[in-house]
């Protein structure tokens, strides 16, 4: 990994995100709910639409964006103070810890402070430059990393909760909906991701968790439900080969309520302005 100097200001901090008009959390409590292939696909629908976007992995030691866009083995540019971001494509950043690791299988064994720094690190010195959307993604749970995130950055614009229909994991978007409310994040609403599989053989649509329960979830505690989205072989098809579903497969029932899902988070954020 690089060693480079981290200046943890927060007038750095926050002179670097001035220039970010909007920075949006995606999280879970749980893991396996898709949260990462969530973010990748919101980011590239924000970019189709015209967005420059950024798309950043906070997850530390389970980092999975650098593989999902492609750009695993490349290692950002750097002058030993300030970090480029990976381009994606154009007007797309990426940054992730598995950029920075020499080895993709290499276990990252740190506490909290260090996971901080990086952090830090992240939002200070990478020169993300002007962007119209920086998306966030978590690891799962409300610990370190989302913590320092929503401290680092007071201004975050909200969070999206991603869910799967079963009860279990209905308890932890819960919790994640509380943990913004009480850190004073907006909470831009839930997506229920990998609800129905199509069989291949007849076409009925199966339930491979409860359905419905991201909407319910979002009813109790009153935010908006952002929409159930099916869950596809071809995105994690895509993702294994480093490919953008959203743009290759932009017809699919999938990537429709993904986009459909960034429209209603683009309408709430008129408002908002």
């Amino acid at each position: 990994m690089h060693k480079i100097e981290v200046d943890d200001s927060a007038s750095k901090i926050k002179e670097n995100m001035a220039r970010i008009d909007n920075k949006i959390l995606i999280m879970s409590n749980k893991g396996g709910v898709g949260k990462s292939s969530i973010a990748v696909n919101i980011a590239a629908a924000l970019n189709a639409l015209g967005h420059k976007v950024g798309l950043l992995d906070i997850d530390i030691h389970g980092p999975s964006l650098a593989k999902m866009t492609g750009q695993e083995g490349k290692t950002p540019n750097t002058d030993g103070k300030i970090l480029e971001p990976i381009i994606v494509k154009e007007n797309f950043k990426m940054m992730s810890m598995g950029s920075l690791m020499p080895e993709s299988d290499a276990p990252l064994i740190w506490r909290g402070p260090l996971k901080m720094g990086v952090i830090k690190q992240f939002l200070a010195d990478v020169q993300w430059g002007d962007l119209d959307y920086l998306i966030i993604d978590a690891p799962p749970g409300t610990g370190d990393e989302p913590l320092s995130i929503c401290q680092l950055l007071p201004e975050m614009t909200g969070g999206i909760i991603v869910t799967t229909g079963q009860d279990i994991a209905l308890l932890d978007s819960k919790k994640a909906v509380n943990f913004l409310k009480k850190l004073k994040i907006g909470v831009l609403g839930i997506i229920e991701n990998m609800t129905t599989f199509q069989c291949p053989h007849c076409a009925k649509e199966i339930n491979l968790f409860k359905s419905g329960g991201g909407e319910r979830a979002a009813n109790d505690l009153n935010v908006d439900f952002l929409g159930r989205v099916p869950f596809d072989s071809d995105m994690m098809e895509a993702e294994d080969k480093g490919e953008l579903f959203i743009e290759k497969f932009s017809d699919s029932p999938c990537a429709k309520v993904i986009k459909e899902a960034v429209e209603k988070i683009s309408e709430q954020l008129k408002v908002k302005i």
